[in-house]
C-alpha cells in the first residue's frame, strides 16, 4: 500500500495538483524516466501503477478510465501496447524511486522515477534437506544424553561385575558346617588325648 501523503498538497489547489500529477504520468510513460523532487515522485507513483494496472487489462473499457488521466492518445497507445505487455509477468512494484541528492539554488532533494523493464526472475524452491535420525540428532539444550548403544554396553558390565562379586562371596550356610566340622573333631581328638595320657602313666 501506498504511503499515506502527508503535508501541503502540490500546487495551489486539488484541481492542480491533479494536473501536475497527471502531466508527470505523462511525461514518464512518454520518457521511461524522469527526474524531478522527491516529494513528487513519491506522489505520482501510486496514480502511475494504478494506470499500468488498467492498461495491463486491455479492454476499451480501461483505455477510457486511463484517458481521464492522460489526455495525450499517443502516449495512452504507448503504454497499452508497449509498456503495458512488458510488465504482464510483474505483480505490481513497476516503478522505481532513486535518490539523486539535492538541486542547486534551492537545495530540494531530488530523485529520479522510472519505470521497470526488467524481466522478472522467479527463484527456484529450495529442495528440503532429509531429516536426519533421531540416534544421530543433537539435543538442543542441556546436557548431551548418551547412546543407547553405550547404555547397554554400561549395563552388561555392571552385570558381570555383580556376577564376579557372587562367585567370590561364600556361602554362609557352608561356613556354618565347617565351623561344626572344625568343633567335631576337636571333641573326638579330647578323649584320644586323655587315653594316652593315662597310658603313659
Amino acid at each position: 500500500m501506498p504511503k499515506p501523503t502527508k503535508g501541503p498538497r502540490l500546487g495551489g489547489s486539488p484541481t492542480h495538483e491533479r494536473f501536475i500529477l497527471a502531466n508527470l504520468a505523462t511525461q514518464l510513460f512518454e520518457h521511461g524516466r524522469i527526474k524531478t523532487t522527491e516529494t513528487r515522485a513519491k506522489r505520482v507513483q501510486p496514480l502511475v501503477e494504478k494506470l499500468i494496472t488498467k492498461a495491463k487489462r486491455g479492454d476499451l473499457h480501461s483505455r477510457r478510465l486511463v484517458m481521464r488521466t492522460i489526455t495525450d492518445p499517443t502516449v495512452v497507445h504507448v503504454l497499452f501496447t508497449e509498456i503495458a505487455p512488458s510488465l504482464a509477468d510483474r505483480d505490481g512494484g513497476y516503478t522505481r524511486i532513486t535518490k539523486v541528492g539535492p538541486r542547486k539554488g534551492d537545495n530540494a532533494s531530488m530523485a529520479i522515477i522510472e519505470v521497470i523493464t526488467e524481466a522478472v526472475v522467479k527463484a527456484k524452491p529450495k529442495k528440503a534437506e532429509p531429516k536426519a535420525d533421531a540416534k544421530d540428532a543433537k539435543p538442543t539444550r542441556g546436557a548431551k544424553k548418551p547412546k543407547v548403544e553405550e547404555i547397554d554396553e554400561v549395563e552388561e558390565a555392571d552385570e558381570e561385575v555383580i556376577e564376579g562379586d557372587l562367585d567370590d562371596a561364600e556361602d554362609p550356610a557352608e561356613d556354618d558346617e565347617a565351623v561344626d566340622a572344625s568343633e567335631d573333631a576337636e571333641a573326638d581328638d579330647e578323649p584320644e588325648a586323655a587315653e594316652e595320657a593315662s597310658e603313659k602313666k
